[in-house]
């Protein structure tokens, strides 16, 4: 990993920025039978640091992150060489590749974050698990503006109706 460009760093107490990592963050989910789901994930905050510093967020924004190897045992697509190098480009918009974390006591494999099952926390949930997870990953930038744009580009899709023919 480049020395010049780290995307990492660490983060302690309960202040959060987007592109920090909560790790088992409680995720709840309503089932067919009208029952609670609740299990654990790690998840990277998508919400604005400014909102987040101005106390502007009751609920904030994050979406799972997933160890590639883990996903791609889900996703026959992610086992493939094209999978992955679509993947690394960013042409699949529900997805957003990380590099891998070499941080002591926080190395992490090659991590794919999932757009497609974003989902609201309570700011209160997400400063106790920072505060007592301290200290914490953090994207660094350009990567965390970079995990941004990309969340942007999935969130304001649009579909049109009728396409620009595909040249000849």
């Amino acid at each position: 990993m480049s020395e010049t460009y780290p995307w990492y760093g660490l983060a302690d107490g309960d202040v959060l920025e987007q592109g920090d990592f909560l790790l088992d963050c409680p995720i709840f989910r309503p089932t067919a039978t009208n029952e609670i789901d609740r299990h654990p994930a790690t998840v990277v905050i998508l919400s604005q640091s400014c909102d987040l510093a101005n106390d502007k967020l009751e609920i904030i924004q994050v979406c799972p992150v997933f160890p590639l190897e883990h996903l791609a045992v889900d996703v026959e697509f992610f086992r493939s060489k094209r999978g992955r190098e679509e993947l690394r480009r960013g042409s699949l918009p529900g997805y957003h590749l990380l590099n891998r974390c070499e941080t002591p006591g926080h190395e992490t494999d090659l991590l794919v974050c999932d757009f497609r099952s974003l989902f609201g926390v309570h700011i209160e949930i997400a400063k106790l698990l920072a505060s007592e997870q301290s200290p914490r990953l953090r994207m660094l930038p350009p990567y965390r503006e970079h995990l941004a744009q990309s969340f942007a580009r999935f969130f304001m899709r649009v579909g049109l109706p009728v396409d620009v023919p595909p040249f000849a």
